[in-house]
C-alpha cells in the first residue's frame, strides 16, 4: 500500500490516489502517513475526507500529529480538530509540547473547549481521564419512535449508538437501552418500560487498570462513567480499554525487567533515555548485591577448609533466583488479572509452600545423588541437598508475599518482580548455606 502511494504521489496521479485512499482501512491510513515523508504525508492526509480525516489523525503517533499540526494551516486544522473526539482532543493536547497547544486551542470551538478541559480536570490514569463526552442520552419518557430520532439527530457525532444512556432531568443515570431493544420494541413504547436499570457503571476517579478489569470482567463495549452526585458525565468505549491494557502491561514489564516506565517506544528513544530509565535500578541492584559480598567475605574460613563449596554457590543462587521469578510471576499476573486478591495471601503462600517442598525435595535428591557420585563427598551432598529445599521454600514464599504486599501498600506488585527477588534470594541462599555447610562440616 505505501509503494502503491509512494508511486502515486511521484506521477502526480493526485485523482487517482484519492480514489485509492478512500478504499484504506483508517488504522492503515495512520501507519503509513507516520512513515511518510512530512510533506507527502499532509499531501496524502489533506486528500482524505474531514470525518475521516479526524479519525486517522487521532490514530497517528504523536510525532508526525505534531508535524502536520506545523505544516496544515488554521482551517485544515480547526476541521480535524472539532471532528476528533473530546477524548482524543483532550489526548492530544497532553502530548503535545505547550507552543503546539496554544496553537490547537486557538482552532477549538467553545463547546470542544469546554469538553476537553473536562477531562483535562481528572488525575492521569483515572475512568476520567480516558472517557468520552460524546455519547447518546435519552428520557425515560421518550418513545422508540422518539428515540430513534435522538439517535439519528446525535448519533453522528458520538463514538458509539449501539448502547444509549437514560437520565432524568438532573442528568442522574437510571437505565441503559441498547439498539436491539429498540429495533426489537413497538413505536409506541415507553424508554422506562424496556431499559435496564441494573446498570454496571464507574466513577470518575476509578483506576484505569480496574476500568480494563471492570470491563474484562463484563465483556461491554462500553461503559458509562457517573460523577460523585451519580450523574452521567462520560462513557469509556472498548478502544480506549485495549490502549490502557496495552500502556499497563508495558509498564509492568518494564517494572518487572528492573527499568522505569518509558512512554516512548523503543525505537523513539534516544539512548540517553533509556540509560536515564535504567541506570537507577542498576545502582540500587549493584549496591544491594554489596550485602552478598560481605556473606562471601565473613565465610572467607570456610572457603580456605573446603574449597569445593565455592564452585556450587552459582547453582545455588540460579535456583533461588528462577523459583522466586516463578513464583512472582504468577502471582503478579494473577493480581493483575483480578483472578487474585491481597485476600487470598495465605491461601497462595500455603500452595506455593507445597510447591515449593515437591520441586525442592526433587532437585535437592537430585543434586545430592550427583554429587555424592561425582566427588565421593556425602556430606557435601546433604548440605547441598538441605540448601536446595530450603533455598526453593524461602524464594517460592518471597515470589508469593513480596508482589501481594506490595498490592496491599498501593505499589505496583510488578516492582517486586524477578530483579529485586533475585537480589534478595542471592543474599538469603549463601547465608543459608554456609550455616547449613558450618553446622554439618563442623568446619
Amino acid at each position: 500500500m505505501k509503494e502503491k502511494i509512494i508511486a502515486f504521489i511521484a506521477n502526480k496521479q493526485f485523482a487517482q490516489l484519492k480514489g485509492y485512499l478512500q478504499a484504506l482501512n483508517q488504522a492503515d491510513l495512520s501507519e503509513i502517513i507516520d512513515e511518510l515523508p512530512p510533506e507527502d504525508g499532509a499531501l496524502v492526509f489533506r486528500l482524505l475526507d474531514k470525518d475521516e480525516a479526524a479519525d486517522v489523525f487521532s490514530r497517528m503517533e504523536s510525532e508526525t500529529q505534531e508535524k502536520l499540526i506545523n505544516i496544515l494551516k488554521d482551517n485544515e486544522l480547526k476541521d480535524i480538530i472539532n471532528n476528533l473526539y473530546a477524548d482524543d482532543a483532550a489526548d492530544l493536547i497532553s502530548e503535545m509540547p505547550a507552543i503546539m497547544v496554544k496553537k490547537i486551542l486557538a482552532n477549538i470551538d467553545p463547546q470542544q473547549r469546554k469538553d476537553i478541559n473536562e477531562l483535562l480536570k481528572y488525575p492521569e490514569d483515572s475512568a476520567g481521564s480516558i472517557m468520552t463526552t460524546e455519547f447518546v442520552d435519552l428520557k425515560m419518557d421518550m418513545t422508540v419512535k422518539e428515540s430513534f430520532e435522538r439517535i439519528r439527530k446525535v448519533g453522528r457525532d458520538t463514538e458509539t449508538i449501539y448502547t444509549c444512556y437514560v437520565i432524568d432531568n438532573a442528568r442522574h443515570l437510571m437505565g441503559v437501552v441498547t439498539v436491539k431493544d429498540l429495533l426489537l420494541s413497538q413505536y409506541e413504547d415507553k424508554i422506562a418500560d424496556i431499559m435496564e436499570t441494573t446498570v454496571i457503571k464507574l466513577h470518575t476517579l476509578d483506576d484505569q487498570e480496574d476500568v480494563a478489569k471492570t470491563f474484562d470482567k463484563y465483556d461491554f463495549l462500553a461503559m458509562p462513567v457517573v460523577d460523585q452526585e451519580e450523574r452521567l458525565v462520560g462513557i469509556i468505549t472498548i478502544d480506549d480499554v485495549i490502549d490502557v491494557m496495552h500502556e499497563e502491561t508495558a509498564e509492568d514489564f518494564e517494572l518487572m525487567g528492573g527499568l522505569q516506565p518509558n512512554e516512548d517506544s523503543y525505537l523513539k528513544s534516544s539512548v540517553w533515555d533509556l540509560a536515564k530509565h535504567r541506570i537507577l535500578w542498576l545502582l540500587f541492584l549493584m549496591l544491594s548485591a554489596t550485602f552478598t559480598g560481605a556473606i562471601l567475605t565473613h565465610y572467607e574460613e570456610a572457603f580456605s577448609a573446603i574449597p569445593l563449596l565455592v564452585s556450587f554457590i552459582p547453582m545455588l543462587m540460579d535456583t533461588g533466583g528462577n523459583s522466586g521469578s516463578q513464583a512472582s510471576t504468577l502471582i503478579i499476573r494473577g493480581l493483575a488479572t483480578g483472578e487474585i486478591e491481597t485476600r487470598d495471601v495465605l491461601k497462595c503462600w500455603w500452595k506455593e509452600i507445597r510447591v515449593a517442598l515437591i520441586c525442592g525435595v526433587i532437585l535437592g535428591v537430585v543434586n545430592g545423588i550427583r554429587i555424592a557420585i561425582q566427588y565421593q563427598n556425602i556430606a557435601v551432598a546433604v548440605v547441598i541437598g538441605l540448601t536446595i529445599l530450603l533455598v526453593v521454600l524461602i524464594a517460592k514464599s518471597l515470589g508469593c508475599l513480596l508482589p501481594m504486599a506490595a498490592k496491599k501498600l498501593g505499589l505496583d506488585p510488578a516492582l517486586m518482580a524477578s530483579p529485586l527477588i533475585t537480589t534478595i534470594v542471592d543474599a538469603l541462599s549463601l547465608l543459608i548455606y554456609f550455616n547449613i555447610a558450618v553446622f554439618i562440616m563442623h568446619i
